[in-house]
């Protein structure tokens, strides 16, 4: 018992030390010539617009959870659709399809959820000026 201790420590000793031991190797090699160039802010390689606290809409971040829901969707049903044969040879391939149907429908009324209360809408060129001369005025 205690070996299999004794191998799980040996392990982590192992990925410690190749940790540190990537980060000491880059230290040593990597060239430092430190420059004002590159020490100055940059997006993406462009200088930057305007300050870096802005407000964001959150629509950003509800579109941002309705792809979430739909790519753990597609992680879920990769597996079930590849052993969607072997239920079938089993007899169950009925009982499968009847649970991937029943999984797809509640996401879709997830989606009608979210398009019916406008989450899935983008800030139209209407509301942009409508709140630039609210923001203005």
């Amino acid at each position: 018992m205690l070996f299999d201790f004794a191998a799980v420590g040996v392990f982590i000793l192992v990925a410690v030390a190749f940790v540190f031991g990537s980060l000491l190797v880059g230290w040593a090699v990597r060239p430092s010539k430190p420059s004002p160039e590159k020490a100055s802010i940059y997006e993406c390689g462009e200088p930057p617009i305007g300050p870096a606290w802005v407000r964001y809409n959150i629509r950003f971040y509800t579109i941002a959870l309705v792809y979430l829901i739909f790519d753990v969707e597609a992680v879920f049903l990769f597996p079930v659709a590849l052993v969607l044969r072997q239920f079938k040879g089993e007899g169950m391939g009925g009982l499968a399809f009847m649970e991937i149907l029943f999984f797809v429908m509640v996401l879709v009324v997830g989606l009608i959820y979210a398009w019916r209360y406008g989450n899935l809408d983008w800030v139209g060129s209407e509301e942009l000026s409508e709140q630039a001369s609210e923001g203005g005025a």
